[in-house]
């Protein structure tokens, strides 16, 4: 999966959709047939592709050679963009509200999908998809197009790899082997190995989360929330096991509990006083040796990503991953809406688009120069069949799933590192705590609080940032604050709306 933030700004994402461009929208399918035909004419057609994440550095290339291809086969031409991790979430709304013609966008419920989709950023698929992608139509089983569909609509195009997105803690594993420290498999294990890392290496802070994005992770530690990755938004607790009892994390005894650990982990140095201003990435200070430990958004893939990135350099390094799910009992397997593309109502190409879409997921050629790169020259295929990259990985122009393909991934084409069943080992020990994710298909409606939210995430940044990184001398006072300021801002009534609207999902879902 990608890089999924979970920190508190990620909770607020602006998801405003101006109404007026949706308005003067349609998804009626023969004007939009209309449209394309008097832009086509003779030429070829350009569509726009969005993923998010960092471009590789030989994405110039790899969409030249996929270019040569589409333009016999398709009569089209693609430019790849990427909406950079640097403040994504702002990016991607901007894009979806802005008009600018796109044809494809990346899609999940980190980035928001069921309430893009419930506010109707994206294209009807329902008449689309078996006229102009009937491969990908019958590749995709109905049990996925219908576990992704929004007031009984189908808006994206679901991966269909089996895989374990849960979160966990990727460590190192040979300091711990070094200095007989724990393995951190609880919060109190966390902090022991955590503290003593720094005692025996003191240049390290071993925690490399910045902006309190810990906090999600030490929420899952600490309870059974609903999802294996994730948190509720807006403070609100819901529990796996008991989805209709919705309480407030915020200003709870657990959440005081966690915020004390925070200023204790603070005042210990796991953790640095400037981690509110840090702009370097928290995953690139693990791989760095500046830090030991990662808590947030890490899942099985991203922990052998960092493995990887560090075995050419640092051979004598060692890390182990745990997943949350390991401690809450409980593991699901990603959602269909985990990973998915859309096509945007301000697409001037929607057949084209998935005409080309269906490409890259049924065509080994298109499907390998996306994944993999050109062969021989980012990758070669061992004798095994695995995958293996040809020189430094560090130095690639076109690293394994360079261009954060994880949507268009077919189980059938994929390639896997030779230390790939790392990861493997991992989905083997979740499998056997897996249940259901009957969730993720709940959209969140926040109209009725549009303004609220707005309000609430500045009361977030001013009052509960400090508090996470155990910069507030009195906790119990700043978490008195905060909540003041929250519900000044309106957090009792989004609590209340979010509420009704879940507990109408689970009626729905007959969830009880």
């Amino acid at each position: 999966m990608a890089k999924v933030m979970n920190n508190f700004t990620t909770y607020w994402v602006a998801l405003t959709i101006i109404t007026s461009l949706i308005a003067g929208c349609t998804n009626d399918t023969n004007k939009i047939s209309e449209h394309r035909q008097n832009d086509l004419n003779t030429g070829m057609v350009e569509l726009q592709f969005y993923m998010i994440g960092d471009a590789p550095k030989d994405l110039a290339l790899i969409q030249s050679e996929i270019n040569k291809i589409a333009a016999e086969q398709l009569q089209t031409q693609v430019n790849f963009n990427f909406i950079t991790w640097n403040d994504w979430d702002q990016k991607y709304r901007l894009l979806l509200t802005s008009g600018q013609p796109i044809d494809l966008i990346f899609t999940s419920e980190w980035s928001s999908y069921q309430s893009f989709a419930k506010k109707g950023a994206f294209l009807e698929l329902d008449l689309l998809l078996p006229k102009f992608a009937p491969l990908l139509y019958d590749f995709i089983p109905q049990s996925m197009w219908d576990a992704v569909r929004i007031n009984n609509k189908i808006y994206t195009i679901p991966a269909t790899w089996k895989e374990y997105v849960t979160e966990g803690i990727t460590y190192r594993e040979d300091l711990r082997k070094k200095y007989n420290l724990p393995v951190p498999d609880s919060l109190e294990t966390l902090e022991e190995y955590l503290i003593g890392v720094k005692n025996y290496e003191p240049v390290i802070i071993p925690l490399a989360d910045t902006i309190g994005n810990h906090a999600s992770g030490v929420r899952h530690m600490t309870s059974k929330i609903i999802n294996t990755n994730g948190v509720p938004p807006y403070g609100i607790q819901i529990l796996y096991d008991d989805p209709r009892n919705i309480t407030s994390y915020w200003g709870s005894e657990l959440h005081l509990n966690n915020l004390n650990t925070y200023k204790r982990w603070m005042e210990e140095g796991l953790f640095s006083r400037n981690a509110l201003s840090i702009k370097e990435d928290q995953r690139q200070s693990l791989i760095n040796g500046k830090s030991v430990a990662l808590l947030n958004g890490q899942n099985p893939n991203q922990f052998l990503n960092v493995v990887n990135q560090v075995k050419t350099a640092y051979p004598e390094w060692e890390y182990s991953y745990i997943p949350f799910a390991t401690m809450k009992g409980f593991a699901q397997p990603v959602h269909p809406i985990h990973n998915g593309f859309a096509i945007p109502i301000s697409s001037q190409y929607p057949e084209e688009a998935l005409a080309f879409y269906e490409k890259l997921v049924t065509d080994k050629h298109y499907n390998w120069l996306t994944q993999y790169g050109i062969e021989g020259t980012h990758f070669e295929v061992t004798e095994n069949g695995n995958y293996k990259p040809i020189g430094d990985p560090q130095e690639s122009g076109f690293p394994r799933e360079g261009m954060n393909g994880w949507a268009w991934r077919n189980p059938d084409y994929m390639l896997y590192e030779e230390n790939f069943n790392k990861v493997l080992h991992i989905f083997d020990a979740l499998d056997k705590l897996s249940k259901p994710d009957i969730f993720t298909g709940f959209a969140e409606d926040w109209t009725p609080y549009q303004a609220e939210r707005a309000a609430l995430e500045q009361v977030g940044k001013q009052y509960l940032f400090p508090l996470n990184v155990g910069l507030v001398e009195d906790v119990q006072a700043g978490l008195d604050k905060f909540m003041e300021e929250a519900r000044k801002a309106g957090l009792d009534k989004i609590q209340e709306d979010y509420k009704r609207q879940w507990l109408q999902y689970l009626d729905e879902q007959g969830i009880q």
